[in-house]
C-alpha cells in the first residue's frame, strides 16, 4: 500500500505545477525583402501586404525587303517600356499599375484592383485586358512572334469596366464576364464617349488538367462581346504595322457591335500549338446618314518547338539551363511557324465603306521565327513574315506583297 501515498503526491504535484502547452510548429514567415527573376518584393511576414516592382523592355527592329513603293520605313523602335507596380493590400485585395513609355508616348496600360475571395470567385475593376482574344491575353513577354497575328486586330485590347472571373475545379474551367466602356477592334480606351456599353465574356476549358494525360495542357473555349457603340472606327494593319484598310470619309460606328472568337491552345513537352478565329461586325453610319454593316474575320495557327528540349507553355519557354558559357550552357532555343489571315466581308466592300485603292480585301501571311531565351529575363527574337494581299492597289490590282524582318531584344523581370 506504500504506492498509494506516492501516487497521491504525484497527483498533487501535477495539480500545482504549470502545464506546459504542446509546442506548435513555428509559422512560416515570408522574408521581408527579396529580389529575383520575378522582380523585387517587399512584404509583411504573413504576406498579406506585398509590394512587387517589375517590368519589361522591348527594343525592336523592322526591315522590309522589296519595298519599292516606299510604303514602309526600316527602323529601330522602342516598342514597349513598361515598369509594373503590383501587390496585395490586406490578403484579398490585389492591385496593378502599368504605364508604358514605348514609342515616345506615355500610356496607362493597366490600372486595376482585384478582389480575390478565392480562385473560384474574383472581381476586378479598372483598366485591363478584356477577356476575348487568346493571343491578346498572352503576356507580351511570352509572345512567340514579335507582332501578334491578325485575330488580335479584331478584338479589344484594354478596356475600362468591371469583371467577374475565376477558375473552377482546379482550373478545369476558367470563366470571365464583365461590363466595359467598349473598346474598338484592336484598340484601348480610358473613358467612354457614348452611353453604350459592351458585355464581354469568355469560357475556357482544360478537361484533362488534373490528370497525367498527354492532353493535360490542352485547352479550348470561346469568347465574345456585344454592345452598342458610336464614334471612330479602327484601322487594321499588317504584321509590319502598315495600314491595310482605309475607310472612306464620314464612316462612324453607330449601332450594335458584336464579336466572337473560338480558340485553342495545346502544349506537350517541347511542342506548342495556338489557334484562334475572330469575327467582328459593326453597324456603321455613312456620311449621308444611311446605315450598313462593317464586318471582318481573321484566323491564325501558331506552332512551336523547343530545340533544346525545354518545356513549351502558354507563358513562354523558361530555359532549364540559363546562359552561362563557362559551364557550356547557352539557354533555350525555340523554332516557330505561323499562318494567319484577315478578310473584309464582301458586303462591306460592296457598300462602299472602304477605299478600294488603299484597302485590301484579304491578306494571308506566313512567318518563321527563332527565339533564344538566354535566361528567364533576357530573350532575343528574330522573325521573317511574308504577306500576300488581294486588292489594295489602283484599278483593283493586288497590293505588292510585304516581306518583313523583325528583331527584338527583350529584358523582363
Amino acid at each position: 500500500m506504500k504506492t498509494l501515498p506516492l501516487a497521491l503526491v504525484a497527483l498533487a504535484t501535477l495539480a500545482v505545477s504549470p502545464v506546459r502547452a504542446q509546442e506548435k510548429p513555428a509559422e512560416k514567415k515570408n522574408p521581408p525583402a527579396t529580389a529575383g527573376a520575378e522582380g523585387f518584393v517587399i512584404q509583411s511576414e504573413s504576406g498579406d501586404y506585398k509590394l512587387q516592382v517589375r517590368g519589361y523592355l522591348h527594343f525592336d527592329g523592322r526591315f522590309f525587303s522589296g519595298d519599292e513603293g516606299a510604303l514602309a520605313i526600316d527602323t529601330f523602335v522602342l516598342r514597349r517600356a513598361r515598369p509594373i507596380v503590383q501587390g496585395t493590400v490586406g490578403k484579398h485585395f490585389e492591385f496593378n499599375i502599368t504605364p508604358d513609355f514605348g514609342g515616345g508616348a506615355t500610356v496607362l496600360q493597366d490600372a486595376w484592383l482585384n478582389v480575390r475571395y478565392s480562385p473560384k470567385l474574383q472581381v476586378r475593376v479598372g483598366k485591363f485586358k478584356a477577356p476575348v482574344g487568346l493571343e491578346r491575353l498572352q503576356s507580351a513577354t511570352a509572345m512567340t512572334f514579335v507582332e501578334r497575328a491578325f485575330p488580335t486586330a479584331l478584338v479589344p485590347n484594354r478596356d475600362v469596366g468591371i469583371q467577374l472571373h475565376g477558375e473552377l475545379d482546379g482550373g478545369v474551367v476558367a470563366y470571365a464576364a464583365g461590363v466595359f466602356d467598349g473598346a474598338p477592334d484592336g484598340g484601348s480606351v480610358d473613358l467612354d464617349t457614348n452611353d453604350g456599353k459592351d458585355l464581354a465574356g469568355r469560357v475556357f476549358l482544360s478537361p484533362f488538367k488534373k490528370g497525367t494525360s498527354p492532353l493535360k495542357d490542352l485547352g479550348f473555349g470561346i469568347a465574345g462581346t456585344m454592345g452598342r457603340q458610336s464614334g471612330p472606327l479602327p484601322a487594321y494593319r499588317s504584321g509590319g504595322q502598315l495600314s491595310i484598310v482605309t475607310l472612306v470619309t464620314g464612316i462612324t460606328a453607330d449601332g450594335t457591335h458584336t464579336r466572337y472568337s473560338p480558340q485553342l491552345s495545346y502544349y506537350v513537352g517541347r511542342f506548342g500549338l495556338l489557334g484562334e478565329y475572330a469575327s467582328s461586325e459593326s453597324r456603321v453610319k455613312r456620311a449621308d446618314g444611311t446605315h450598313v454593316d462593317l464586318a471582318a474575320s481573321a484566323w491564325q495557327a501558331t506552332a512551336s518547338v523547343a530545340l533544346t528540349g525545354d518545356k513549351a507553355s502558354f507563358s513562354g519557354v523558361k530555359p532549364a539551363t540559363p546562359f552561362d558559357p563557362d559551364k557550356g550552357h547557352w539557354g533555350a532555343l525555340e523554332l516557330a511557324g505561323r499562318v494567319t489571315g484577315i478578310e473584309i466581308d464582301a458586303r462591306s466592300i460592296d457598300a462602299g465603306l472602304v477605299d478600294p485603292a488603299r484597302s485590301v480585301r484579304k491578306a494571308i501571311a506566313w512567318a518563321l521565327g527563332l527565339n533564344w531565351s538566354l535566361n528567364r529575363n533576357v530573350k532575343q527574337v528574330v522573325d521573317f513574315e511574308h504577306t500576300d494581299f488581294t486588292g489594295g492597289a489602283a484599278a483593283g490590282a493586288d497590293r505588292k506583297a510585304e516581306n518583313a524582318f523583325f528583331i527584338r531584344t527583350q529584358v523582363s523581370f
